[in-house]
């Protein structure tokens, strides 16, 4: 079973919750993050929202927009390999939000 990363007292769940996203942006074929179509994942943070990234304390839901080319499954499963890293031992889940 995999640990949390500890997160830094300084940054908390905002720093972790960037670094995902920062993390799923990198990742080959994905263009940009998603709220999902009700505009429900995403992280609330002081002062701001980050769509496409929820953190919760049983799960990582990342929702996110995609370049058409390689199968949709391998792009997901490349975001829950970034990610996976991050977070321990909650599920990543990963939607597809959109296509470009």
């Amino acid at each position: 079973m995999a640990t949390r990363e500890p997160e830094d007292p300084a940054l908390g769940a905002s720093g972790l919750a960037h670094r995902v996203a920062d993390a799923v942006l990198r990742c080959p074929d994905v263009v940009d993050l998603s709220g999902g179509p009700f505009g429900t994942v995403a992280t609330y943070l002081p002062g701001e929202r980050l769509p496409g990234i929820a953190l919760r304390e049983d799960e990582v839901e990342v929702s996110i927009v995609v370049r058409l080319g390689r199968p949709l499954p391998e792009i997901a499963d490349g975001v829950r390999a970034a990610v996976a890293p991050m977070v321990g031992d909650r599920p990543v889940n990963v939607h597809i939000g959109g296509v470009r």
